[in-house]
């Protein structure tokens, strides 16, 4: 599982087409709930793209 501030890489799925594939930081300092239906907020994708949501799953473990 990711932790908030740990860098994630978005596979497909996200909900912003742009971040599929790209890394990101982890915002979440919680685990995700029902507000955001599961999903976890990756943001600092790139200057284009702001914050994204992604389930679990579509996340994958990336460091620098």
């Amino acid at each position: 599982m990711l932790n908030a501030g740990a860098e994630g890489e978005t596979l497909t799925g996200a909900d912003n087409p742009r971040a599929n594939g790209k890394k990101g930081r982890i915002l979440d300092e919680v685990p995700p709930g029902e507000l955001t239906e599961g999903q976890r907020t990756v943001n600092r994708i790139s200057i284009l793209t702001g914050p994204v949501l992604c389930h679990p799953h579509e996340l994958h473990a990336a460091g620098r």
